[in-house]
């Protein structure tokens, strides 16, 4: 199957279907352009993948901190950096570490929420660009019913309807996946959240204090 294959319906749903359908298929191509890109950053951020992370802090919460600390080197989390300030940054008080650390824990979930506002657009425009293509396909067949005057073949009205219409169901066939797609990824980033959240208060402040056994800044 060649690409000429593959665009030629393409191209007639937009001859069809006029400019709008063309901007909605590129709003779906912007789309799925971005969520690709969004599933690979998490994929390589480690997203949901926190076991060794986990252990780490368990170890840590258990008065380990060189298993903790050995744990920790082997986690490829996001997440990883901010618990290793944790570690190491002890000569600040507790609320202000916490503090410090939800920054940081932030600035990284910022930087993989980049992208979801672009989806969200899309989501609420594409099925107002349908209504927007629909309304002005309705408007050319009435004024081909008019140009008909007494000649009026409903076939004109048919056809013009139909092809009115086809913009809306490109904008809902748009507007639906980039939804379902937005709402998983802000899904995942909500558990994250929750999840960085339990970290960081298990290294501020473990199920007890140590200081006897908290480790060197030289043990990195």
């Amino acid at each position: 199957m060649d690409i000429e294959t593959l665009i030629s319906p393409l191209r007639g749903i937009v001859e069809t279907g006029g400019p709008v359908v063309a901007i909605l298929l590129a709003c779906s191509v912007l789309a799925a352009t971005v969520a690709l890109y969004k599933l690979w950053q998490f994929y390589r951020a480690g997203v949901g993948r926190h076991v060794v992370l986990r252990q780490s802090v368990q170890l840590w919460d258990q008065h380990k901190p060189d298993a903790a600390i050995e744990a920790l080197s082997r986690s490829k989390s996001y997440l990883a950096p901010v618990v290793r300030t944790g570690y190491f940054v002890r000569d600040t008080a507790p609320a202000d570490l916490s503090a410090r650390l939800e920054a940081e824990a932030e600035a990284r979930f910022l930087k993989l929420e980049r992208g979801f506002r672009l989806l969200d657009n899309i989501a609420q425009l594409a099925p107002l660009l349908g209504l927007f293509g629909t309304v002005l396909g309705m408007i050319s067949a009435f004024q081909s019913l008019q140009d008909a005057g007494n000649q009026v073949d409903p076939s004109i009205l048919a056809g013009g309807i139909w092809v009115a219409l086809m913009t809306t169901a490109v904008g809902l066939a748009v507007a639906m996946p980039t939804s379902l797609v937005l709402s998983w990824f802000e899904q995942r980033m909500d558990s994250e959240r929750v999840f960085a959240g339990q970290l960081i208060q298990a290294v501020v402040a473990p199920s007890e204090s140590w200081s006897e056994t908290q480790p060197k800044s030289n043990a990195a």
